[in-house]
């Protein structure tokens, strides 16, 4: 989208530029909060339906000037980011962080709803925006993944013995998630599917749905619920991922779960690199 528009520049006094960089960074940061609830709902984009995914994370290397021109990839490197995929959005006419959302629901969609992104940065000067969308190179030093999953467990249970808002729910401090090694048979099978057939969906590619592939690996549990990720490279960023998102975290601070498997995948030629599966469960 491109909105031609003239803009009246005028001088101001040191306080008047004070309040601008103070009104700039506040549209900044409202423009990624409307992106994170986007992204937090499930959507329709493009004809087709997109899961609820978890925020990104604002990140001051990837605001670059809304009015530069040059190699992305350069401007990245320069910055320090070691980024794997990245894709920018240009915005010239929107007025305020609003109606440069609306612009991005309508044209660029699938850019913002696209899981395999983890980190964001925004940048705007007068009427300009852009908006920088990318995924880290994979830094953190992973174990196997029953020990992921069992790192995973224990951040779990230290969430869950704190009082949470989910969104509009409020949850409070629960009893800890016991470990499930069926659920964790299915949870690594899932997220090595993802991994190796590039998609992020609790629907696999055989059609099975998290109930069925939790009684396929044989769980006799009489209530299954899954948490999925894609790009963090670390099971604390995951699950402060999950914790930001309403239903995930939901999941998570269920009292009627009792029990968890957990694992992740990698696949590096997937767009999103690592892939995260947590199953609950109640007997």
């Amino acid at each position: 989208m491109r909105v031609l528009s003239s803009v009246m520049r005028l001088a101001t006094l040191s306080l008047g530029l004070l309040f601008a960089v103070n009104t700039l960074a506040g549209d900044e940061k409202q423009l990624i909060d409307s992106i994170n609830l986007y992204r937090s709902q499930p959507q329709r984009c493009a004809g087709q339906a997109s899961p609820e995914l978890p925020p990104l994370a604002g990140d001051p290397r990837l605001a670059l000037s809304a009015t530069s021109i040059g190699n992305l990839q350069q401007a990245l490197a320069s910055a320090g980011y070691p980024m794997v995929n990245v894709q920018a959005i240009s915005l010239s006419g929107p007025r305020d962080a609003p109606s440069a959302m609306k612009a991005i629901r309508e044209s660029f969609c699938q850019v913002v709803l696209d899981p395999q992104f983890v980190d964001v940065g925004v940048s705007h000067q007068d009427r300009d925006w852009r908006i920088v969308l990318a995924r880290p190179l994979l830094s953190g030093r992973l174990g196997d993944w029953q020990a992921e999953g069992q790192k995973l467990l224990a951040e779990l249970n230290i969430a869950r013995t704190r009082p949470t808002q989910c969104g509009t729910q409020s949850f409070a401090a629960t009893t800890p998630l016991a470990w499930n090694a069926t659920l964790g048979t299915a949870a690594e099978a899932h997220s090595r599917s993802m991994a190796n057939n590039n998609y992020f969906d609790h629907k696999d590619r055989d059609g099975r749905m998290p109930g069925d592939r939790a009684e396929l690996a044989g769980y006799s549990g009489q209530q299954v619920g899954e948490n999925i990720a894609a790009g963090q490279d670390t099971v604390r960023k995951v699950v402060d991922g999950w914790l930001a998102s309403p239903g995930h975290c939901a999941n998570l601070m269920n009292p009627q779960f009792g029990e968890l498997g957990a694992a992740y995948a990698v696949d590096p030629k997937s767009d999103s690199g690592i892939y995260w599966t947590a199953m609950f469960g109640a007997q």
